[in-house]
C-alpha cells in the first residue's frame, strides 16, 4: 500500500507540537540566555563545582533546543522532498519517494525518542544513575542471571555511547555475581533506567544442573539518582561504620594485596555500600560515600512521596514485585508484566536491545500516574 505522505507529515507535526508544548522553546531560549550570562562571568571558575553545574546545564539546554529545532527542519525537508517527487517523471519520482520513505522511518524513530524524553519530568529524572543488581532466589542460576543482567545494561549503555563505571562487584563462588553496582554517566540516565527497577525472573534449562531440569531464578535491580553537590545530604561520622577488606575476584580469589576495599554502613537506616573497584582505600571510601548519599537521597524522596500519598488517601502500590520475565524454555520470550510488551528475540535483549521495554515502561508509568 502506498504511503500517504501528507497524512504522515500531519501526524509528525502533531507529535512535534506536543513535544514543543512540554519543552517550551521560548522558555528554553530564556534559560540559555540566563545561563550564558552566568557562564561568561569572569569569576565563574572561582567556584569549580558551581561552574561545572552552570556549564553542564547550559550545554544540556542548548542540546534540547537544538534537537527540537532540527526535528522541525527535518519534517519540512521531508515535505519538500515529497513535493519535488510530485513534479518529476515516474522513474525519478519513484527514487525520490523511496528516499522519502526512508527519511520518514528515521524521523518517526527519532521523534519517538524525543517524545519519550519529554515524559521524563520527575524531580531527579535528569540525573545520572547508579544501578545495583543483586542475585535472588535460585542459587547459582540466580547469580549467573544477575551477571547476564549486568552485561545487558552495560551493552545497552554502550549502544547509546553512555559512559559507565562498574564501582563494585561481589562474585559468587561457583559462577556469576552476588551483586554489582555501576554508574551510567549520561543526562536522564536515572529517569530512563528507573523503570527497570524491580524483580526480574529467568526461566531456562539450568546449565548447572546435570539432570537438565528447568530452573526459575530471580534477580533484583535497584536504580537511584546520582548525588549532586547541591543536594546537601550531610552524614555525620557518628552515623557511619566503615570496614576495610581485601578486594576479591571470581571464585573468591584475592585481586589486591592491600586492604583497599571499603564497606560503609549507615547505622540509622542499616544501608550498606561496598566499593572495591578503585585502586586505593581513599578512592573507594569516596565512591562508597557518594553512593550512600544517593541512596539516602532516594530514601528521602520515597518517604516524601509516601507521606503525600498517605495524606491523599492513596496507598496502593504502583509497581509489582515481579516486573519482567525472561523465558528461554520451553519457548523464548521476554515479557514485561506491567506493560505487556514482549520480544521473542531473547539473544538481542540480553545483548542490550531493551529500548522498546524502557520506552513502554516510561509511557506506562506516566499513564498510571495520570490515572492515579
Amino acid at each position: 500500500m502506498a504511503i500517504d505522505f501528507n497524512e504522515e507529515i500531519t501526524k509528525l507535526r502533531g507529535v512535534l507540537e506536543n513535544v514543543e508544548a512540554v519543552t517550551d522553546p521560548v522558555a528554553l531560549k530564556a534559560k540559555i540566555a540566563e545561563l550564558s550570562e552566568k557562564a561568561s562571568a569572569p569569576d565563574l571558575w572561582d567556584d569549580a563545582a558551581n561552574a561545572q553545574a552552570v556549564t553542564s546545564a547550559l550545554s544540556h539546554a542548548q542540546s534540547e533546543l537544538q534537537r527540537v529545532k532540527e526535528m522541525g527542519e527535518r519534517i519540512n525537508d521531508l515535505e519538500a522532498l515529497v513535493e519535488i517527487a510530485g513534479d518529476e517523471e515516474p522513474a525519478d519520482a519513484e527514487e525520490l519517494l523511496a528516499e522519502a520513505e526512508a527519511d520518514l522511518e528515521k524521523i518517526n524513530r527519532d521523534l519517538a525518542d524525543l517524545e519519550i524524553r519529554t515524559l521524563l519530568s520527575g524531580e531527579y529524572d535528569e540525573r545520572e544513575a547508579v544501578v545495583t543488581i543483586r542475585s535472588g532466589a535460585g542459587g547459582v542460576d540466580a547469580a549467573d542471571f544477575a551477571e547476564m543482567l549486568l552485561r545487558m545494561y552495560l551493552r545497552w549503555a554502550e549502544r547509546h555511547g553512555y559512559p559507565t563505571q562498574v564501582m563494585d562487584t561481589s562474585y559468587a563462588e561457583e559462577a556469576g555475581i552476588k551483586s554489582a553496582t555501576f554508574e551510567v554517566k549520561a543526562p536522564y540516565a536515572f529517569g530512563t533506567l528507573s523503570v527497570e527497577a524491580g524483580t526480574h525472573r529467568l526461566v531456562r534449562i539450568s546449565p548447572f544442573d546435570n539432570q537438565g531440569r528447568r530452573q526459575t531464578s530471580f534477580a533484583a535491580v535497584e536504580v537511584i539518582p546520582l548525588i549532586e553537590t547541591t543536594d546537601e545530604i550531610e552524614i555525620p561520622e557518628s552515623e557511619l561504620k566503615v570496614d576495610v577488606f581485601r578486594s576479591s575476584g571470581p571464585g573468591g580469589q584475592s585481586v589486591n594485596t592491600t586492604d583497599s576495599a571499603v564497606r560503609m554502613t549507615h547505622i540509622p537506616t542499616g544501608i550498606v555500600v561496598s566499593m572495591q573497584n578503585e585502586k586505593s582505600q581513599i578512592q573507594n571510601r569516596a565512591a562508597a560515600l557518594r553512593v550512600l548519599q544517593s541512596r539516602l537521597l532516594q530514601l528521602r524522596h520515597e518517604e516524601e512521596q509516601a507521606k503525600k500519598k498517605e495524606m491523599a488517601g492513596d496507598i496502593k502500590a504502583a509497581w509489582g514485585d515481579q516486573m519482567r520475565s525472561y523465558v528461554l524454555q520451553p519457548y523464548q520470550m521476554v515479557k514485561d508484566l506491567r506493560t505487556g510488551y514482549e520480544d521473542g528475540n531473547t539473544s538481542a535483549v540480553f545483548d542490550g536491545a531493551i529500548d522498546a521495554f524502557i520506552d513502554a515502561g516510561i509511557r506506562w508509568r506516566v499513564n498510571g500516574a495520570e490515572e492515579a
